[in-house]
């Protein structure tokens, strides 16, 4: 088969592997429908995430087909469509047990594109089925459900729960990326008294705008003069770092409130400064996670009911095989507008893997 495989920093190719097999009893082997790129994908290209080798096949979001269930699944068999978790949970460990699924300690967490092949291939084995793929209603259309596997839970669980986000909150988004976006999405479900988005492009700034946003900063402008402004003085009650430099954190904490909630999500391959010196006395809750992804249930029935606008994160549509170009362009994000890229691969009818034992 096909796949997108990690050479080494700044080096990736579209080439052939081997196919994949089931390796144990609640493995699946999916052929890829639909696949999407990330932010976190770009950090590990940049060399930010060391764990990852090359020759990994890299992404961990993906719709696909179940051609293959090992013989311990119960929750799926093959002909299923399917909506695979960036998130692999074992069930047993004591994370897992509590909910925590990104801490797993039983071979799972993150690990697809990880630690394990991953989802930008023409088939890909998934571990810990179960827990780790969910069925797709009928009415949830694949290119909008991959956006589920990763930057609206993420979004959701790190930046909206984490972050307390309460109804007359003022909330900032500090990055209008995918990430960001789906926060401003999340965190409107909550009532807050204003959302402000910065951004250093204007086209996300826009996409801000339409998703929510009541005011946004831009290059040109100060944000935290801005939330000084809106908050006369005060300071923001949550705001939301997704983006992943140590100038961003550092910006967050400036804006927040005395007593306020400052939620990290962005992925950083840089230390940021931590200014106690300014902090100490203020009360301030910084939070860090990596998803869980407890919420893909939920959110799923949302985007069934047709609750969650996900679609309109979408700006550019490949083929599977173009996944190079794909590339090109989320990373250019500021020249190309791009937002969430998806990628649909052609269609197969078998696959070739061992016979059961």
């Amino acid at each position: 088969m096909k796949a997108l495989v990690f050479q080494g920093p700044g080096q990736i190719a579209w080439q052939d592997v081997p196919d994949p097999v089931v390796k144990g009893a609640d493995d699946v082997v999916i052929r890829v429908d639909v696949v999407t790129i990330c932010g976190t994908d770009l950090h590990v290209i940049k060399g930010d995430v060391p764990e990852v080798t090359p020759g990994r096949v890299l992404g961990h979001e993906a719709v696909g087909t179940v051609v293959e269930a090992g013989a311990g699944v119960r929750t799926v068999r093959p002909g299923d469509r399917v909506l695979i978790s960036c998130i692999s949970a074992c069930g047993r460990c004591r994370f897992c047990r509590e909910g925590h699924y990104g801490q797993c300690r039983g071979g799972g967490g993150w690990v697809l594109g990880h630690t394990v092949d991953g989802t930008q291939a023409e088939y890909v084995r998934v571990p810990f089925a179960d827990l780790s793929v969910h069925p797709l209603p009928a009415s949830v259309d694949s290119h909008d459900g991959v956006l589920l596997a990763d930057i609206f839970p993420t979004a959701y669980e790190v930046g909206v729960l984490n972050g307390g986000v309460r109804p007359g909150d003022t909330v900032v988004v500090v990055g209008a990326g995918p990430i960001g976006l789906a926060a401003i999405i999340g965190a409107g479900l909550y009532s807050p008294g204003r959302i402000i988005a910065v951004d250093l492009a204007e086209s996300r700034l826009a996409a801000a705008r339409s998703l929510g946003a009541d005011a946004t900063a831009g290059a040109a402008e100060e944000p935290g003069q801005l939330v000084d402004d809106l908050t006369e003085g005060l300071g923001a009650d949550v705001v939301i770092e997704a983006v992943g430099v140590p100038e961003a954190f550092e910006m967050c904490t400036r804006m927040v409130r005395p007593g306020g909630r400052v939620a990290n999500i962005g992925v950083h391959g840089r230390p940021a400064t931590l200014h106690l010196e300014d902090l100490w006395s203020k009360d301030i809750t910084i939070t860090t996670g990596l998803v869980d992804t407890y919420s893909t249930p939920m959110l799923l029935g949302m985007l069934a009911a047709d609750r969650l606008p996900s679609s309109s994160l979408i700006t550019h549509r490949f083929e599977l095989g173009q996944m190079e170009e794909a590339y090109d362009v989320f990373s250019r994000a500021a020249d190309t507008g791009a937002l969430k890229v998806v990628l649909g691969g052609p269609q197969h009818n078998e696959i070739i893997a061992p016979a059961q034992p």
